[in-house]
C-alpha cells in the first residue's frame, strides 16, 4: 500500500471513527496468533487515537479465535492506557445476566471509565453449537428481559448483589437488527447496526427512533453504523485486501463453516459463492481515502449516525495496518 493512500488535503470524517476486531484467524498460523494480533492492533490503534476498540464472541468457528470478549477485553485494556475498551458483542443467549454484569464490573473496576459493554443476542453459527451452547431459540422478548436483568445487577437492583460493588456501570449499547432495534428503542439504548440495513430502506432507523424512550443511559436515540471499511492506494487493491474476507464469507455459506483467511482464492468458486463475494464487497465501503470519506460521510448523512465502527480484516496484516493508519488520518476526532 502506497503512504499516499490517505494524502494530505483530504476531508475528515464528520463522526469519530473506531475499530472492530473479529480475532479472524489465517492459514499458515496458529489460532493463537490471531488473539496476539488482536492486542497489538489494539495498541496500535490507541496510538492513532482511535476512540473505541471492540472484540467479539464467536463459539467454535475455525475463522474466529474470539469467544470470550471479557478475557479478551481484560488484555487489551491492560496492554493500552486510553482507548475504550468494548465487546461488539457479549450474546445474551449465552450467558446468565449476573454473569454478565459481574464481568462488566470487574473490567471497570480495573480500567476505570474505558469499557463499552455491547450486547447482542445471536445465537451459535451451525446447530452444532447451538446445541453445545444449550440454546436453540432467543427470541426478542427473552432478549429484553434478559437486558432489564443486566441492568438491575449493574444497578444494585437485582435480588443479588453483583460484585465488585461501587462501580460505575460502563455504558451499554445494543448490537442491533429488526427486532433488537424495538428492543433498544423501548429501554432507550443506543445501537449498533450493520450489513444490509445500511444498503437498504431505513424504515427500521426510523422506527427506532420514533419510539425510543429516553433513559437514564440514554437520552435520545444513537446509532452507530458497523461495516468492513477498507483505504488502499487505488480502489482495485483496497477491493482486493478485502476478497479474503470475502472467500470465506462464500465458502461459509457453501460448507456451513466460516475458515480461517487465506491469500488466494479457493481452486473453485461456484456462481453462486461468486454472487455472495461480490454481494459481500458491495457491504463494504473501499477505496481511496477521498473515496471512502465521501461514500461514509454519505452513509452517515443517510443514517444520522454519530460514529463509525469498522469492522475490517485482510490476510496481510500488514496491509491492515497500513489501511488502520489511512482510516485514522479521516476520523472526525479520537484520543488526541
Amino acid at each position: 500500500m502506497d503512504d499516499d493512500a490517505a494524502r494530505p488535503g483530504t476531508a475528515r470524517l464528520p463522526v469519530p471513527v473506531s475499530l472492530l476486531d473479529r480475532s479472524r484467524t489465517r492459514r499458515g498460523e496458529a489460532p493463537g496468533d490471531a488473539l496476539l494480533g488482536t492486542v497489538e492492533r489494539a495498541r496500535r490503534a490507541e496510538e492513532l487515537g482511535f476512540r473505541r476498540f471492540w472484540v467479539a464472541e464467536h463459539h467454535a468457528v475455525p475463522g474466529i479465535a474470539s469467544g470470550s470478549p471479557p478475557v479478551l477485553m481484560a488484555e487489551v485494556a491492560a496492554r493500552t492506557s486510553r482507548i475504550r475498551v468494548g465487546s461488539g458483542g457479549v450474546m445474551l443467549a449465552h450467558h446468565r445476566p449476573i454473569v454478565v454484569a459481574e464481568q462488566a464490573r470487574m473490567l471497570e473496576a480495573l480500567h476505570p471509565g474505558r469499557i463499552d459493554l455491547g450486547l447482542g443476542r445471536s445465537l451459535g453459527f451451525t446447530a452444532p453449537v447451538r446445541r453445545a451452547l444449550g440454546v436453540e431459540r432467543y427470541g426478542p422478548e427473552r432478549f429484553a428481559e434478559d437486558l432489564a436483568a443486566v441492568f438491575a445487577y449493574l444497578d444494585d437492583d437485582g435480588p443479588v448483589t453483583a460484585m465488585p460493588r461501587g462501580v460505575d456501570p460502563p455504558p451499554v449499547l445494543v448490537l442491533a437488527t429488526g427486532s433488537g432495534l424495538g428492543v433498544a428503542a423501548r429501554l432507550g439504548l443506543p445501537v449498533v447496526v450493520g450489513g444490509p440495513l445500511l444498503r437498504g430502506d431505513l424504515e427500521p432507523l426510523s422506527a427506532y427512533r420514533e419510539a425510543f424512550r429516553p433513559s437514564d443511559r440514554c437520552a435520545e436515540p444513537q446509532v452507530i453504523i458497523s461495516l468492513d471499511v477498507m483505504i488502499a492506494a487505488t480502489r482495485q487493491e483496497a477491493r482486493e485486501l478485502l476478497l479474503p474476507e470475502a472467500w470465506a464469507m462464500a465458502e461459509s455459506r457453501a460448507t456451513g463453516a466460516f475458515p480461517p483467511l487465506r491469500p488466494d482464492p479457493p481452486e473453485r468458486l461456484t456462481a453462486r459463492q461468486e454472487g455472495v463475494v461480490e454481494q459481500q464487497l458491495a457491504l463494504s465501503v473501499h477505496g481511496t481515502a477521498e473515496d471512502v470519506t465521501h461514500e461514509l460521510t454519505r452513509l452517515v448523512e443517510r443514517t444520522g449516525a454519530v460514529e463509525v465502527l469498522a469492522s475490517t480484516s485482510t490476510y496481510d496484516r500488514d496491509a491492515l495496518a497500513q489501511a488502520d493508519a489511512a482510516l485514522a488520518a479521516l476520523r472526525g476526532d479520537g484520543l488526541t
